[in-house]
């Protein structure tokens, strides 16, 4: 007898998960113009009082490098008031769910993290990362691998010290924007190495939208074998080859609970222009296109998700209409699909519904519902062929 039960075939795949919201950060490094601080706000309070309960707040590295976060302290100490706290309370949101991260690529932003901390405005969480891949490594910190790894060792210390917590980020798991083809045993063994220097948690990235279904599925199942874990996993897929909801689908199938989205599917590598000025950035972008790249979008994935019956913690609705801000905020059509389409109507839209239907089944002798001739058997029976 074949089985239809899906959580049946597979047996890992979660009844319940956290979507991780990373617009303002992730979302809006790509942004060739400044998104103004009252803009920022007023998002990150409305997807939190959406459902978002893991949400980046900003980058603390060198506003020479990315302007776009020069910022960040005033998102922080927003966050960290009383007159949003007033908010959440009112709102039903219990402040003390929240997790908001800062990225911290190097160890000045660390130390910059850890003194805004000791200030009452520091994020409960910052993020490091390593590429499997050393050329792309080399391109987003300016080491190498075996001197950033020193690094983390003393960074995770010191954070871990100060009571906050890390993240380490693998990147490069699928492949290469620079260096092509990579082993994803390598990502295995560098999420070993950050957990074992005291990372607490692990967000497993396709940075350049390199992965397949397949390979998602193989990889997230390799990492729970060994690390069976679930809380300590966070999926992050960015979408260049309009596929990504297949490695969404891919990571639950393996059994991962933890995602990460933005509004629109805004992000992608750090803009080298802002406004009307060059900027550094990371370098020259790695597509010939910057149109498209970015994250997989939180309205879509979110629609996604609900509709297979999984529970996350959102107001679906007000995400949709968020994302329909966004597009105004960025000024331009983003890609979201859902905040066009929306969800599915179960009950129909009868609206578009041709009249005279009733009426024209009355007058063939038909019975409201029939929908074969009355004449036929029951059930169909099928020609040999079909066996």
């Amino acid at each position: 007898m074949t089985e239809y039960d899906y959580w049946e075939i597979f047996p890992r795949m979660p009844k319940k998960i956290n979507i991780g919201d990373i617009t303002i950060r992730d979302g809006f490094q790509h942004e060739e113009k400044f998104i103004s601080t009252a803009a920022k706000i007023f998002y990150l309070e409305e997807l939190i009082l959406a459902g978002a309960r893991e949400i980046e707040v900003t980058n603390l590295g060198n506003p020479y490098l990315m302007p776009q976060f020069r910022d960040a302290e005033e998102l922080l100490a927003h966050l960290r008031g009383d007159r949003f706290k007033n908010r959440c309370e009112k709102k039903g949101v219990n402040y003390d769910d929240l997790c908001l991260t800062a990225i911290t690529i190097r160890e000045p932003a660390v130390d910059r993290a850890i003194r805004l901390k000791k200030k009452g405005i520091g994020p409960d969480r910052i993020l490091m990362m390593v590429s499997t891949e050393e050329e792309h490594h080399f391109a987003n910190s300016g080491t190498t691998l075996p001197d950033y790894w020193s690094e983390i060792e003393r960074c995770i210390k010191k954070c871990n010290d100060a009571g906050m917590k890390m993240c380490g980020t693998v990147s490069t798991i699928w492949g290469s924007p620079i260096g092509g083809a990579t082993d994803m045993k390598d990502a295995v063994e560098f999420t070993k190495r950050f957990l074992e220097l005291g990372a607490h948690d692990i967000e497993h990235a396709d940075h350049d939208g390199s992965a397949s279904a397949a390979d998602v599925y193989r990889y997230f199942s390799m990492v729970l074998d060994e690390i069976p874990n679930v809380e300590l996993h966070l999926a992050h897929f960015h979408e260049t080859k309009r596929v990504a909801s297949a490695s969404v689908l891919a990571a639950l199938q393996a059994g991962i609970t933890r995602f990460e989205a933005t509004l629109g599917g805004l992000g992608g590598q750090p803009a080298n222009f802002l406004d009307d000025t060059p900027v550094k950035g990371t370098g020259e972008y790695y597509y010939p296109d910057p149109r498209y790249v970015g994250l997989i979008t939180l309205e879509d994935t979110l629609v996604q998700i609900d509709e297979m019956g999984i529970e996350h913690g959102y107001d679906v609705d007000r995400i949709l209409w968020l994302g329909k801000q966004m597009e105004k905020t960025i000024g331009r059509r983003l890609r979201s699909e859902a905040i066009i389409n929306g969800r599915t109507i179960k009950e129909g839209h009868m609206e578009f519904a041709r009249p005279g239907l009733a009426e024209r089944k009355a007058k063939l002798g038909e019975a409201p519902g029939q929908s074969l001739p009355s004449d036929w058997a029951k059930k169909a029976a099928l020609p040999e062929s079909c066996f």
